[in-house]
This record gives C-alpha cells, sequence and structure tokens, in this order.
C-alpha cells in the first residue's frame, strides 16, 4: 500500500472549493498583515510547510476542508498558488454522494453568517467568495486571548462563533471590538460555555 503523500504540484487558489460559507474578515485581515511582515525567503518557507488540506471531489476539484482563511489572505495578498495535501480522494463519487460523504466526516460546514444551515448548493465556489462572519472573527480573537484552548473538533472556531452570536451584539462588534471581545471573555469563562469544545473552566475568585 502505497503511503498518502503530499501534492507537490501547486494549486490555483482561484481553483480552490470551500466547504464553507464564511470566514472572519478580521481574521484573514490579520493573516494578511504577518504574511506581510515575513521576507521573501520566509514566505516561501511558509508556503512549503503550510500545505492546504483538500479533498479530491467530483470533477478533481480541490475542495478546501481547512485554512480557509489562510487561503483567503494569500488570495488578496497576489499569491496565485498553494500546496494542497489531498486527505481523501472523492472524485468518483456523484456530487450528492460525496456532500453526504464529506457531512459524514465533519468536512463541511454548511451554515451561513447567521449561523444558520443552508444547502451544499449555496456553499460559494470560490474563496473570494466567502462572506464576512463577524463573529467567527470574534471566536478568533477570543482564542488568542486565551478565552478557551486550540481544539481538534472540527469547526471549533465556529461553536464558539455561534455561542458569542447569542451573547453579543452586532452593533457592539462593528463599534467596539475591544468591547466586545471583553463581553465575550466574560461569557467564555462562565459555565453556559461548558459544553464548547477548548472551554478553560469559570474564572475564580
Amino acid at each position: 500500500m502505497a503511503p498518502r503523500e503530499p501534492l507537490l504540484k501547486p494549486v490555483p487558489i482561484t481553483e480552490l472549493r470551500p466547504t464553507q460559507m464564511t470566514v472572519g474578515y478580521r481574521e484573514v485581515a490579520e493573516k494578511r498583515r504577518r504574511w506581510r511582515d515575513h521576507d521573501a525567503d520566509k514566505k516561501a518557507a511558509f508556503l512549503g510547510s503550510h500545505m492546504i488540506p483538500v479533498l479530491l471531489g467530483p470533477k478533481k476539484h480541490h475542495y478546501v476542508i481547512d485554512h480557509h482563511h489562510l487561503a483567503r489572505a494569500l488570495h488578496e495578498e497576489g499569491v496565485e498558488s498553494v500546496l494542497v495535501t489531498v486527505v481523501a480522494d472523492l472524485h468518483k463519487l456523484s456530487k450528492d454522494a460525496f456532500w453526504t460523504v464529506a457531512d459524514h466526516k465533519s468536512w463541511v460546514h454548511p451554515y451561513d453568517a447567521k449561523g444558520v444551515r443552508v444547502g451544499f448548493e449555496d456553499i460559494p465556489k470560490k474563496i473570494s467568495d466567502l462572506a464576512d462572519d463577524p463573529y467567527r472573527s470574534l471566536a478568533g480573537e477570543l482564542r488568542r486571548a486565551g478565552g478557551f484552548a486550540k481544539d481538534t473538533t472540527p469547526f471549533s472556531e465556529f461553536l464558539w462563533a455561534d455561542f458569542l452570536r447569542r451573547k453579543v451584539k452586532p452593533k457592539l462588534i462593528a463599534d467596539d471590538f475591544s468591547a466586545a471581545l471583553e463581553r465575550a471573555m466574560r461569557f467564555a469563562k462562565s459555565p453556559d460555555a461548558g459544553y464548547l469544545p477548548g472551554w478553560c473552566g469559570p474564572v475564580e475568585g
């Protein structure tokens, strides 16, 4: 049995297909800032060590199952291609069967910017068409601030985003992100968040 090897042929970012509806634009902007801080040598090394995991789907399209924010950031920074690693070859399946398998394996997250589940046909076909979910940005910043731990649960930050959607008003995120983050931190440490992946427990004292 041959070991699974990464596909070392670069794939144009414009040909990558998302498996989710949204990203946090603030998160994308942060990744763009970090990318610009690298010199040319570090950029090449970064691209070599950050392969995008994909499914090979119908018509041999490459469906991204992680690092949507990175792919979007690199695209906006003018990077044309990335290296991918094929997690599963499902190209012989019909489109319906492909999405059913992806759904059962937690390789797809068909929820819109309001946290409402939509049809697989509504998932954008291009990384550039991903919509903004400000709560996904809030969840990402909350994790970096220590509000919860990184977790292997698929789409864990979207679960946190959905929790925060019910706790923090969108106007506060738009008008005062720091205040929104402080409010999110209080809720993150409450027992109400105990069911979420990476929960770090309530504040003591």
